[in-house]
């Protein structure tokens, strides 16, 4: 069997499901290496998550995914499609939302969606009926009037959603979607999104916020174009190659200093008076830390603490950075 029959088989196969399933993936401009020999599965109606920080290389892969933007090498099968081969027939099979809000500020609410209807060939009564459906579904029937431009950042994001699933997609890519809207907002849009979960759509998520990347089913953890990390949020806190602990001290920001300088120690960060420490001692973190203050004569009170995502995102980061 051919490489590309083995991904489009993986694509169609009825346990596995699989959505998207990239393997070498990887583009360069220039010189630079924007994405890295990426391998990536992504199963049916998951929301599956990609956590990085901006210049990780996210968007990038959100566009190859999308057929906007070709590979440098590696390939890329999505829907059953490998791209860029087929890229006219998954595009009208998903769904994208960009960062920035997209749609024309001069048009009001409904004629923006009556548009993309048109786009979609959602034409007479089916598209009205669509359209009714999602002012009702995303809260926008009193805003139907309104021209895009005076909305708030959650009002657009509601509309930038209900167009981008206009056409029910089965698969939807969104590239930092709450990036510019209130805490309340982010999370009636993570409800949203959890909705269209249970109905049946795939959804991919870019975000730089932990307390999102923890919501998602599955996850991948993005650092200069690589995959360092990939797994249930639940899977890569277990698997976290080290221990936390929590140091309270009257003096944070001294032994803060004083803790970076240690080899065992990966990283410190101040939570309010307190301070997090992540090191590589998996077995003996909380016994090892209090020995070592104490023999340096730092007073503090050493306890463990559960580890979080930022934990695992600093420990694959930091891992790579000491890789040769």
């Amino acid at each position: 069997m051919s490489a590309t029959a083995a991904r489009e088989a993986e694509a169609r196969e009825p346990g596995g499901d699989a959505v998207i399933v990239a393997r070498g993936l990887t583009r360069r401009f220039g010189d630079v290496v924007a994405v890295d020999h990426l391998d990536l599965t992504v199963r049916r109606a998951e929301v599956y998550g990609f956590l990085g920080p901006n210049g990780c290389g996210k968007s990038t892969t959100i566009r190859m995914l999308c057929g906007l933007l070709g590979a440098s090498e590696g390939s890329v099968c999505v829907l059953g499609h490998e791209l860029p081969d087929d890229a006219e027939a998954v595009k009208r099979r998903i769904g994208y939302m960009t960062q920035r809000f997209s749609l024309y500020e001069d048009l009001t609410v409904g004629e923006n969606l009556e548009f993309l209807a048109a786009v979609h060939g959602l034409a007479g009564a089916k598209g009205r009926a669509r359209i009714g459906e999602l002012l009702e579904r995303y809260h926008l029937g009193v805003l139907h009037g309104r021209l895009a431009g005076a909305m708030s950042g959650g009002q657009k994001q509601r509309l930038a959603l209900a167009g981008a699933v206009l056409h029910d997609p089965e698969l939807l890519l969104l590239d930092e979607p709450t990036s510019a809207v209130d805490p309340q907002s982010r999370r009636d849009f993570w409800d949203a999104l959890f909705d269209l979960a249970d109905a049946g759509t795939t959804l991919l998520v870019s975000t730089h916020y932990m307390d999102e990347a923890e919501r998602c089913h599955r996850l991948a953890i993005l650092d200069r174009g690589r995959l360092v990390a990939d797994g249930t949020p639940h899977d890569l806190m277990a698997a976290l190659p080290g221990s936390t602990v929590r140091v309270d001290t009257p003096t944070p920001r001294r032994l803060q200093q004083a803790l970076a300088r240690e080899p065992h120690v990966i990283g410190v960060a101040q939570i309010g008076a307190s301070l997090r420490v992540l090191t590589d001692r998996r077995d003996d973190g909380v016994a090892w830390l209090a020995s070592t203050l104490h023999e340096r004569g730092l007073e503090a009170n050493v306890d463990d603490t559960p580890p979080n995502l930022e934990d695992v995102f600093v420990a694959a980061t930091r891992a790579r950075e000491a890789s040769p």
